[in-house]
């Protein structure tokens, strides 16, 4: 059933603020925390995979695209579930949705503690637990005051954002040249033919989810102007940024650190591009960045705390969740319930305190709902398809494939949480008096 026109949102963002808001979502924790994580399962072949996830997550944020163009509402993947497959596969869209980004929040969260924490010679120990919550906590006033105020913070930390990165870029130049790369092989000399595919899998997975800030816009697609034409273009742009500045920075964080340092600085310290940029010779460049990943951070959990509300908002309306989530605030038309939800939500997973669980526990859940999305943009019907359907059939198979090549005892808890939201879904619809609209 769709929303009163008292209950729907207002159209407020445009081809700018869509871009931004992606980039805001996708330059953050993929760049300053997640590198480093893959850096660890893959060494230097970690830049293999972040190509491979590139392509992968352009196929998908083509198929995202016309899905969000031909059905502009908020809920994304969980909206077309519902009307392109079947209520359960729209369910468990936005069920692993909540839990796959509500993981990528909290590890936001704690990357932004430790760059912090690291940058005035903190105790990790001590500080970065309640720095994170302090985080978690602020940020969710930010989107309790409205989109608009919302979208004009993401403009600001993605300029200083992008200026940092660019910085470190430039000032690993000398360093690299004065002291030569430190990439190392590939693959250890040893390494067979299938663990190389292994060790390339599950870098590419991890990687993957570091691009999939582009949803956010589908997310919004109720609050984007035009979005026939401003959606599909947002994503193709902040795609192709994104994919040229990762690569960029992993190249030279390992290039100056080598893979080792560089994994070992991101378990330690969960900062290691500030490493990276006290060995460069530009005087300053470790503050810069420990500003910079901290900007970058907070617009990591900006949107996603606005994309999480977005997604609890349609499934409070479905009868997924409960209604009150789908609330609007009579001064604001802002979602306040669905909101703070959220923010206890990722509060929670932020005492795991370790990341590299968060993230691989987003990696899995985050490529189970993209399998979701390219299937049913696979179901569009010819004269709303905007790309060749080898498109969406590549993202499908190359989801579900990386789903599975994430350590075995994460993909086992993703299947969990999948079954326990199932079988909420199955009671909930079970015990409606006459069932929700879909």
């Amino acid at each position: 059933m769709p929303p009163s026109s008292k209950q729907r949102l207002d159209r407020v963002v445009g081809l700018r603020e869509a871009v931004l808001l992606g980039l805001g979502s996708i330059v953050g924790t993929g760049v300053f925390v997640s590198v480093g994580i893959a850096v660890d399962v893959a060494g230097s072949a970690v830049l293999i995979g972040i190509v491979l996830a590139g392509l992968v997550a352009t196929c998908v944020g083509l198929a995202t695209a016309q899905l969000a163009a031909q059905y502009p509402v908020s809920g994304s993947a969980y909206e077309y579930g519902y009307r392109l497959l079947t209520p359960w596969l729209g369910f468990t869209a936005g069920w692993m949705f909540l839990f796959a980004k509500t993981a990528s929040a909290a590890t936001a969260a704690l990357g932004l503690a430790g760059y912090l924490v690291d940058a005035v010679g903190g105790s990790q120990t001590i500080w970065r637990l309640p720095v994170a919550l302090g985080a978690v906590g602020l940020l969710t006033m930010v989107v309790l005051g409205g989109m608009k105020r919302s979208a004009r913070v993401n403009a600001v930390i993605v300029t200083v954002t992008l200026g940092a990165l660019g910085l470190l870029v430039m000032g690993s130049i000398p360093t690299l040249v004065a002291e030569g790369p430190r990439v190392g092989a590939l693959f250890p000399t040893e390494t067979t033919t299938a663990g190389r595919l292994a060790i390339v899998g599950h870098a590419t997975a991890l990687m993957f989810v570091a691009f999939t800030g582009f949803g956010r816009i589908a997310t919004l697609g109720e609050e984007v102007v035009n979005p026939g034409d401003t959606i599909p273009r947002a994503v193709i742009v902040t795609l192709g940024i994104t994919i040229v500045l990762y690569v960029a920075v992993a190249a030279a964080g390992i290039g100056v650190l080598g893979p080792q340092a560089f994994a070992r600085a991101t378990a330690e310290t969960a900062a290691p591009l500030e490493a990276v940029a006290r060995r460069s010779q530009l005087p300053g460049l470790a503050m810069l960045i420990a500003v910079g990943a901290a900007t970058a951070m907070i617009g990591v959990l900006l949107n996603l705390i606005l994309g999480l509300s977005r997604m609890m908002l349609a499934m409070g309306r479905r009868g997924d969740l409960p209604k009150l989530i789908a609330r609007l605030d009579p001064n604001t038309a802002n979602p306040a319930p669905a909101v703070a939800l959220t923010a206890v939500a990722v509060a929670g997973l932020v005492l795991l305190r370790d990341i590299r669980v968060t993230w691989s526990l987003s990696a899995f859940s985050v490529l189970v709902y993209y399998a979701i999305v390219s299937f049913a943009a696979l179901r569009l019907p010819a004269t709303a398809r905007r790309y060749p359907p080898a498109i969406p059939a590549f993202g499908l198979a190359a989801c579900l494939l990386l789903a599975f090549w994430i350590d075995p005892s994460i993909w086992r808890v993703g299947l969990g949480i999948l079954v326990v939201g199932l079988a909420w879904h199955f009671l909930t619809r079970r015990l409606a008096p006459s069932g929700p609209a879909d």
